[in-house]
Protein backbone atom coordinates (compact mmCIF):
# COMPACT_ATOMS: atom_id res chain seq x y z
CA UNK A 1 0.00 0.00 0.00
CA UNK A 2 1.20 3.48 -0.74
CA UNK A 3 1.96 5.72 2.23
CA UNK A 4 0.72 8.78 0.39
CA UNK A 5 -2.74 7.33 -0.14
CA UNK A 6 -3.07 6.32 3.51
CA UNK A 7 -2.05 9.80 4.59
CA UNK A 8 -4.61 11.40 2.30
CA UNK A 9 -7.48 9.36 3.78
CA UNK A 10 -6.49 10.25 7.34
CA UNK A 11 -5.71 13.85 6.56
CA UNK A 12 -9.18 14.67 5.11
CA UNK A 13 -11.65 14.11 8.03
CA UNK A 14 -14.41 16.23 6.41
CA UNK A 15 -15.06 13.66 3.70
CA UNK A 16 -15.01 10.71 6.14
CA UNK A 17 -17.85 12.02 8.43
CA UNK A 18 -21.44 10.99 7.42
CA UNK A 19 -23.91 13.69 6.47
CA UNK A 20 -26.41 14.70 9.17
CA UNK A 21 -30.01 13.62 8.42
CA UNK A 22 -32.70 16.27 8.06
CA UNK A 23 -35.42 16.63 10.72
CA UNK A 24 -37.96 17.89 8.19
CA UNK A 25 -39.82 14.54 7.67
CA UNK A 26 -40.20 14.16 11.45
CA UNK A 27 -41.59 17.67 11.81
CA UNK A 28 -44.02 17.21 8.90
CA UNK A 29 -45.22 13.88 10.35
CA UNK A 30 -45.79 15.45 13.79
CA UNK A 31 -47.77 18.37 12.32
CA UNK A 32 -49.94 16.00 10.24
CA UNK A 33 -50.60 13.77 13.26
CA UNK A 34 -51.73 16.73 15.38
CA UNK A 35 -53.92 18.05 12.55
CA UNK A 36 -55.49 14.60 12.02
CA UNK A 37 -56.19 14.20 15.73
CA UNK A 38 -57.77 17.62 15.93
CA UNK A 39 -59.88 16.98 12.85
CA UNK A 40 -61.06 13.64 14.21
CA UNK A 41 -61.97 15.22 17.55
CA UNK A 42 -63.90 17.98 15.77
CA UNK A 43 -65.77 15.48 13.57
CA UNK A 44 -66.85 13.36 16.55
CA UNK A 45 -67.69 16.33 18.76
CA UNK A 46 -69.91 17.97 16.14
CA UNK A 47 -71.68 14.71 15.32
CA UNK A 48 -70.28 14.24 11.84
CA UNK A 49 -68.83 10.87 12.96
CA UNK A 50 -70.03 8.53 15.66
CA UNK A 51 -73.51 10.01 16.13
CA UNK A 52 -74.48 13.04 18.17
CA UNK A 53 -72.53 14.25 21.13
CA UNK A 54 -73.57 13.26 24.65
CA UNK A 55 -74.38 16.88 25.48
CA UNK A 56 -76.85 17.06 22.59
CA UNK A 57 -78.44 13.74 23.60
CA UNK A 58 -78.87 14.91 27.21
CA UNK A 59 -80.34 18.20 25.99
CA UNK A 60 -82.82 16.36 23.75
CA UNK A 61 -83.91 14.09 26.63
CA UNK A 62 -84.41 17.07 28.95
CA UNK A 63 -86.65 18.81 26.42
CA UNK A 64 -88.66 15.64 25.76
CA UNK A 65 -89.82 15.68 29.40
CA UNK A 66 -90.91 19.35 29.14
CA UNK A 67 -93.60 18.54 26.52
CA UNK A 68 -97.15 17.47 27.18
CA UNK A 69 -97.80 14.33 29.19
CA UNK A 70 -99.57 12.56 26.29
CA UNK A 71 -96.27 11.99 24.45
CA UNK A 72 -95.95 8.41 23.18
CA UNK A 73 -92.74 6.38 23.14
CA UNK A 74 -90.85 6.28 19.86
CA UNK A 75 -91.40 2.54 19.38
CA UNK A 76 -94.47 0.48 20.16
CA UNK A 77 -93.78 -2.50 22.33
CA UNK A 78 -95.75 -5.22 24.07
CA UNK A 79 -94.65 -7.50 26.89
CA UNK A 80 -95.57 -11.14 27.28
CA UNK A 81 -95.15 -12.35 30.85
CA UNK A 82 -93.84 -15.85 31.42
CA UNK A 83 -94.94 -17.78 34.48
CA UNK A 84 -92.38 -18.10 37.24
CA UNK A 85 -90.31 -21.27 36.97
CA UNK A 86 -88.96 -23.17 39.95
CA UNK A 87 -86.04 -25.34 38.87
CA UNK A 88 -84.71 -28.12 41.12
CA UNK A 89 -80.94 -27.96 41.32
CA UNK A 90 -78.62 -30.89 42.05
CA UNK A 91 -77.89 -31.07 45.76
CA UNK A 92 -74.26 -30.02 45.73
CA UNK A 93 -74.53 -27.45 48.47
CA UNK A 94 -77.02 -25.39 50.37
CA UNK A 95 -78.81 -24.26 47.19
CA UNK A 96 -81.75 -26.45 46.18
CA UNK A 97 -83.95 -24.36 43.84
CA UNK A 98 -83.83 -21.57 41.29
CA UNK A 99 -86.87 -19.31 41.05
CA UNK A 100 -86.95 -17.62 37.66
CA UNK A 101 -89.43 -15.23 36.03
CA UNK A 102 -89.16 -13.25 32.80
CA UNK A 103 -91.00 -11.05 30.33
CA UNK A 104 -90.58 -11.07 26.57
CA UNK A 105 -90.46 -7.77 24.70
CA UNK A 106 -92.34 -8.29 21.44
CA UNK A 107 -93.70 -6.28 18.56
CA UNK A 108 -97.41 -5.64 19.29
CA UNK A 109 -98.38 -7.27 15.98
CA UNK A 110 -96.85 -10.58 17.13
CA UNK A 111 -97.99 -10.54 20.78
CA UNK A 112 -100.85 -13.00 20.19
CA UNK A 113 -98.58 -15.39 18.25
CA UNK A 114 -95.95 -15.35 20.99
CA UNK A 115 -98.64 -15.84 23.64
CA UNK A 116 -99.85 -18.93 21.74
CA UNK A 117 -96.42 -20.62 21.88
CA UNK A 118 -95.75 -19.85 25.56
CA UNK A 119 -95.81 -23.55 26.54
CA UNK A 120 -92.98 -24.23 24.10
CA UNK A 121 -91.03 -21.23 25.42
CA UNK A 122 -91.43 -22.45 29.02
CA UNK A 123 -90.30 -25.93 27.96
CA UNK A 124 -87.17 -24.60 26.24
CA UNK A 125 -86.25 -22.37 29.19
CA UNK A 126 -86.91 -25.14 31.71
CA UNK A 127 -84.67 -27.55 29.80
CA UNK A 128 -81.91 -24.98 29.38
CA UNK A 129 -81.89 -23.88 33.03
CA UNK A 130 -81.77 -27.49 34.24
CA UNK A 131 -78.70 -28.10 32.06
CA UNK A 132 -76.72 -25.10 33.34
CA UNK A 133 -74.12 -25.87 36.00
CA UNK A 134 -74.73 -24.52 39.52
CA UNK A 135 -71.35 -22.76 39.53
CA UNK A 136 -72.39 -20.82 36.43
CA UNK A 137 -75.70 -19.82 38.02
CA UNK A 138 -73.89 -18.51 41.10
CA UNK A 139 -71.47 -16.38 39.06
CA UNK A 140 -72.77 -12.78 39.13
CA UNK A 141 -71.37 -12.00 35.68
CA UNK A 142 -73.02 -15.04 34.09
CA UNK A 143 -76.49 -13.49 34.04
CA UNK A 144 -75.69 -11.57 30.86
CA UNK A 145 -74.57 -14.75 29.08
CA UNK A 146 -77.56 -16.70 30.37
CA UNK A 147 -79.94 -13.97 29.22
CA UNK A 148 -78.42 -13.95 25.73
CA UNK A 149 -78.62 -17.75 25.51
CA UNK A 150 -82.26 -17.78 26.61
CA UNK A 151 -83.16 -14.95 24.21
CA UNK A 152 -81.65 -16.86 21.29
CA UNK A 153 -83.54 -20.04 22.22
CA UNK A 154 -86.82 -18.14 22.53
CA UNK A 155 -86.24 -16.46 19.16
CA UNK A 156 -85.75 -19.87 17.56
CA UNK A 157 -89.02 -21.15 19.06
CA UNK A 158 -91.09 -18.07 18.19
CA UNK A 159 -89.51 -17.26 14.83
CA UNK A 160 -87.16 -14.47 13.78
CA UNK A 161 -88.26 -10.89 14.39
CA UNK A 162 -91.00 -11.64 16.90
CA UNK A 163 -89.15 -11.33 20.21
CA UNK A 164 -86.97 -8.24 20.59
CA UNK A 165 -85.61 -8.70 24.09
CA UNK A 166 -85.65 -11.01 27.08
CA UNK A 167 -86.18 -9.29 30.42
CA UNK A 168 -85.30 -11.23 33.56
CA UNK A 169 -87.69 -10.18 36.31
CA UNK A 170 -86.68 -12.68 39.01
CA UNK A 171 -83.58 -14.82 39.43
CA UNK A 172 -83.31 -16.23 42.94
CA UNK A 173 -81.18 -19.14 44.12
CA UNK A 174 -82.31 -20.63 47.46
Amino acid sequence: MNEGAAMTAIADPVEAAPKKASNMPLIIGLVLAIAGGGGGFFAVKTGMLGGSSSAEAALTEDHADDGDSSAKPATDVAFVALEALVISLPRSGSRAHLRFAAHLEVDPAYAAEVEAVKPRIIDVLNGYLRAVELSELEDPTALVRLRAQMLRRVQIVTGEGRVRDFLIMEFVLN
